[in-house]
């Protein structure tokens, strides 16, 4: 099913109609039904709509700043207004949108002195005022001087529509002596891929100033190309963007972002992004510094994924993979931070690096400095019901234990052995403030818990397999090996629901055996309808990958593989490269894909049998898919897959803790500086734009209820700065990471 592209529009903001919803919470291995969103809506009703404004003025109280934005045309509607002060203990920022009126206000602000500006499209950046709470304050927005100077606020995804794919003609590549795309590259839609997460932007965003640019300092070149090919080669990551060339055939790929700089130079421009609008206005956004200014995050996590009103108004946590082996801290209402390093099991023979500790050539930034340390490498972190946080990382060198082998009497090892893994475990308790490490026998990176009664957390990045660690088990027995186990990835293909003797990968089907699968799990999440464990693989076309454990994993559980509908002739709607994945109350996947979709996925739509031969394919339940086109535009002269924004992950909010209703499908838009709400309804995104500071590209989300009776200010959604070039992110040098919060509030005056 396709859901036409989102039409422009406004729209009101609500939460869901006064409905009765059920969260459940869990306690030991129980789960009490709790009733908390009438308080929230009935909250919501007196601090929302009972503070509608009318007029040219904004009612304030003494912990607020507000009034109106003019320029010399009449009052700015849908432009920013930021308030940004020194005066914490860490930086701290605030964010909202106009009215159709020109009107804002700025809610709860932390006392402290305040700078604050305008920033919108078709302005330049305003003159910095200084503010207090409490005080009414009338702004004069700066009409931008010539398109130039007004699209140097525009998000990177409008500055790469610009960018000349290879025509799909060119496809499949010829090769170096053709030309110049690989062979391997068969169409136009895996070349898109590549350049969106699939490689180029996995770290950084395509279209900021930083890449749109040449800097100066990296020397005078005699073309585009010659620049990019020095540009590249920057720094300690150098060695990685250089071998991710190849994937496009280097020198095609030189001259295409040459180009692309070139006529940027040149004087050409993008397209004109839309201000805010509708629900868009309604959005408050909450920033903190929190981390050093190398120290870029992976993930963020801040309660309970089955029950958001776990660790209320805490703290919130976040590690740095490749930057350093820390795991920071953030008390958002003190607005302190913390931190502490993660764990290793030997000091003495800790993990290697997890990066080259040399750069290949100078950077324009840092020039011969090595900025990232990290052994740990810790990536994902994931809290449980009793608050302790629980982190992918790394806590040995990459050979397992004895236990893990083959010989092993363990039930995992003896079904499939593990010899080597590349990233284990660590559980931080904030009550005793302790990190301690924990041995797996299979390799972790994305982290989620299952809503059981043993509490178990399910891991991806096992290559070929998925592991388990009951943490219930393991509290009462502190027996690591016992607590842990691993399922490698079989289909049914024989058709007789059971585990049988299988083939392997690289073997032809076998209609009297299983088939034995290397799907990796990318992304992953616990079904809380069946119980069924679900992932995502990378790469082109993709696929979502389902296990059932059964009642005694890994010799009970069975897998199933989904492509997106891309190559079938059959269907209308193609899409390709799942990346992250979630799940909705109702048992719904959902996932976003590298064709520009967003995409769920129902498994009780499938028509055909879901084993068998014909389900080894993955395209046996095209029905299954709902695709919904992103907003944005495209590469320039691309008609079909073009969309530039590259998107990271998703997630799904399940309780409504952002206030646009249960079950919203949450997506990062990683160049366009956003994260974006999809109102599966409608098929619309509420476009929940960062403007400042420009660069916001995260990888990670989390969403907490922090007080039922609060209203709009009782909950909300934390991301984190994921940019692993920091210093691409608009400022000086030395510009640190944020901690995000999003809220949306009912209307643009709320307080």
């Amino acid at each position: 099913m396709l859901v036409g592209r989102p039409s422009a529009g406004k729209a009101t903001g609500n939460r869901d109609s006064m409905e009765e919803a059920v969260m459940k919470k869990r306690t030991g291995s129980e789960r009490v039904v709790s009733l908390f969103l009438v308080l929230v809506v009935a909250a919501w009703v007196v601090t929302g709509s009972a503070l509608q404004q009318t007029g040219g003025t904004v009612r304030i109280d003494n912990d607020d700043i507000g009034g109106v934005v003019t320029s010399s045309k009449g009052p700015e509607a849908g432009v920013w207004v930021i308030a940004e002060t020194t005066g914490l203990p860490t930086n701290f920022v605030r964010i909202v949108v106009t009215d159709d009126q020109g009107r804002y206000l700025l809610p709860d602000l932390p006392r402290a002195n305040y700078n604050i500006w305008v920033r919108g499209y078709g302005l330049v950046d305003s003159r910095k005022v200084q503010g207090t709470p409490g005080k009414t304050l009338n702004l004069t927005a700066a009409l931008a001087p010539n398109a130039r100077a007004a699209a140097e606020y525009y998000p990177a995804n409008y500055w790469a529509s610009l960018i000349q794919i290879p025509d799909k003609s060119e496809f499949p590549g010829t090769g170096p002596n053709g030309n110049g795309i690989p062979e391997n590259v068969k169409t136009q839609g895996q070349y898109i891929h590549q350049t969106k997460t699939g490689g180029c932007q996995v770290c950084h965003q395509i279209g900021s100033k930083a890449t749109r640019e040449i800097p100066e300092s990296l020397g005078n070149f005699e073309s585009g190309a010659a620049a990019w090919d020095r540009r590249i080669q920057s720094g300690q990551n150098g060695f990685n963007m250089v071998g991710q060339s190849s994937r496009f055939g280097h020198k095609r790929l030189m001259a295409m972002y040459g180009d692309w700089t070139d006529r940027i130079k040149a004087g050409e421009l993008p397209p004109v992004p839309p201000r805010p609008e509708g629900q868009e206005r309604n959005v408050v956004i909450s920033m903190w510094d929190w981390a050093g200014s190398t120290e870029y995050f992976h993930d963020v996590t801040v309660t309970d994924k089955w029950n958001p009103t776990v660790n209320a108004q805490g703290p919130v946590y976040g590690v740095h993979e490749n930057a350093s082996d820390n795991l920071t801290i953030l008390d958002p209402m003190r607005h302190t931070v913390t931190q502490v390093r993660l764990p290793v099991l030997d000091p003495n023979n800790p993990p290697p690096f997890s990066l080259d500790q040399k750069v290949l050539q100078p950077s324009p930034y840092n020039r011969n400095e090595v900025t990232f340390s990290s052994r740990t490498t810790g990536h994902s972190l994931m809290m449980g019901s009793d608050g302790r946080v629980w982190v992918t990382s790394r806590v040995r060198a990459p050979e397992t234990p004895a236990f893990c082998r083959e010989g092993s009497d363990h039930p995992s090892a003896k079904f499939f052995p593990i010899e080597r893994n590349n990233r284990q475990l660590s559980v931080y308790d904030p009550k005793t403030k302790t990190l301690t490490a924990i041995d797996t026998c299979f390799g972790t990176h994305h982290v989620q818990f299952a809503r059981d009664a043993n509490n178990t957390l399910w891991f991806s990045g096992g290559g070929r397999v998925v592991g388990w660690f009951n943490t219930k088990m393991y509290d009462q027995t502190g027996d690591v090996a016992k607590s842990q186990g691993w399922i490698p990835m079989i289909l049914d293909t024989n058709g007789n629901g059971k585990v049988d003797e299988y083939v392997e990968p690289d073997q032809p089907i076998d209609p009297t055996k299983d088939k034995r699968v290397n799907a990796g799990y990318y992304g992953v999440v616990a079904n809380p309808i069946d119980g069924s464990i679900w992932g995502s693989q990378n790469g082109f076309p993709g696929r979502l990958i389902r296990i059932s454990p059964g009642p005694n994993p890994p010799m009970t559980s069975l897998a199933e593989i989904y492509e997106p509908p891309w190559n079938n002739p059959n269907v209308p709607v193609r899409g390709y490269s799942p990346r992250g994945i979630d799940v909705d109350t109702n048992g719904v996947i959902w996932t976003n894909l590298q064709s520009s979709h967003y995409a769920s996925f129902d498994r009780r739509k499938c028509k055909s049998p879901l084993n068998g031969p014909a389900a080894a394919t993955g395209q046996h339940c095209p029905e299954g898919w709902t695709l919904y086109p992103m907003p944005g535009p495209s590469y320039k002269g691309i008609t079909e897959f073009g969309i530039t924004d590259a998107t990271y992950y998703n997630w799904v909010d399940q309780a409504g803790v952002l206030g646009l209703g249960k079950n919203v499908p949450v997506i990062l838009g990683n160049t366009s500086d956003s994260v974006q709400a999809l109102l599966p309804q409608t098929g619309k995104f509420v476009i929940m734009r960062v403007p400042f500071p420009m660069n916001f590209y995260a990888k990670g989300l989390d969403g907490r209820m922090d007080d039922p009776n609060a209203g709009w200010k009782g909950g909300g959604i934390w991301t984190v700065y994921s940019n692993r070039a920091p210093w691409h992110i608009e400022g000086d040098k030395g510009v640190t990471s944020k901690a995000v919060k999003f809220q949306v509030r009912p209307n643009p005056l709320a307080k």
